[in-house]
């Protein structure tokens, strides 16, 4: 019986409970064991493993021998890292050492410029291939005041966030014309008064540089991309995020072609994700997630399984440019599931 091939997940979002049923469920027959790894023993993401552990609390090169270790011992065939992409690509030859394969960008300077948002801005600015909004990057209460005053007086409606996040975490909108009890009152949002932010950063004498941006009012499209290990594009979807959880899978030429002139231009590999948001007719770069998106698995919906086939990749396999079927309303709805415990080993450090 032929050995069953071996994929690690590191502190994953919870939706790769599904990018692990995709590579299950492959069209080639492949049969596959999970490994997970997660600080939280109840995390989603470790429900659907074959083998999981909790993970240790490490930063830099520590981390990295955890992982090549974990790799070493479990005999695993492919790490999908999400945590810490940066220091493991760094150190990617101790990976090859052990014979994994791992779905990383190893070009350090653009996986780092990635990383920290302001830097591959300057990148793309220097290029044609996208439009990046007006910004500023900030790290004291007085640089931050200028940088709102002058995007204000362009006529910009104004936001804000930290260079070095994910998704909308620190994300916040300016707006002035807020009733702050009643936004005490109402539900969570990201609106908040130029004056408290001011007061608050105003605290300190620097703080972690910050975005301060216009704000793109417009559709805003995921284009998730699947490339082969030398960054040739495979596929591109357009995934316009619609109201509520309604998504839609569009043929939209304009984000294709920018997806072709991006994988040209960068080459990164396997499956990575170009966020992107219109204003005034002209679609401009948000960030560029070098990992699957946490959307992926609703752009598997036109029937080409985009995990599977990065994990095909990185074990060499040959995938050719795919025509991907568009013009798709997607949503979804919660699943109630018994949690089981899984954990085969505590933390080993």
């Amino acid at each position: 019986m032929a050995k069953k091939v071996r994929v690690w997940f590191n502190r994953w979002f919870s939706v790769a409970y599904l990018y692990m049923n995709h590579i299950r469920n492959n069209p080639d027959g492949v049969e596959f064991e999970f490994y997970g790894t997660h600080p939280d023993r109840n995390s989603m993401a470790l429900q659907n493993c074959d083998y999981a552990e909790v993970e240790p609390v490490l930063e830099g090169l520590e981390y990295v021998e955890y992982c090549v270790d974990f790799c070493r011992r479990h005999q695993i065939d492919v790490f999908i890292p999400r945590l810490k992409m940066l220091d493991i690509a760094r150190h990617i030859h101790l990976f090859d050492e052990v014979g994994t394969k791992v779905t990383v960008c190893r070009d350090i300077e653009l996986l780092e410029s990635m990383i920290d948002k302001d830097k591959f801005y300057e990148l793309v600015r220097e290029s044609d291939v996208m439009v990046v909004p007006e910004y500023r990057v900030v790290n004291t209460a007085e640089q931050f005041k200028a940088a709102y005053e002058e995007l204000a007086s362009l006529g910009h409606r104004v936001c804000f966030k930290p260079t070095n996040s994910e998704g909308g975490q620190g994300f916040r909108i300016i707006n002035n014309d807020r009733d702050q009890v009643m936004d005490l009152f109402g539900t969570i949002n990201p609106y908040v008064t130029f004056d408290r932010v001011y007061d608050i950063l105003s605290g300190v004498d620097q703080f972690p540089n910050m975005m301060v941006m216009e704000l793109l009012e417009g559709s805003e499209y995921s284009i998730d991309c699947l490339a082969d290990p030398n960054g040739k594009l495979i596929a591109a979807v357009p995934r316009r995020k619609g109201n509520g959880r309604m998504r839609y899978l569009e043929d939209n030429q304009e984000l294709i072609e920018i997806a072709h002139k991006v994988a040209e231009a960068y080459r990164i590999p396997f499956n990575y994700n170009i966020q992107m948001r219109y204003k005034n007719g002209v679609p401009k770069l948000l960030e560029i997630n070098p990992r699957m998106s946490g959307g992926l698995h609703v752009s598997c919906l036109n029937g080409t399984n985009y995990p599977y086939l990065a994990v095909k990749l990185a074990l060499g396999g040959h995938v050719e440019p795919l025509e991907t079927k568009l013009g798709i309303t997607a949503s979804h709805i919660e699943q109630p599931m018994i949690m089981k415990d899984v954990i085969q080993a505590e933390t080993v450090r």
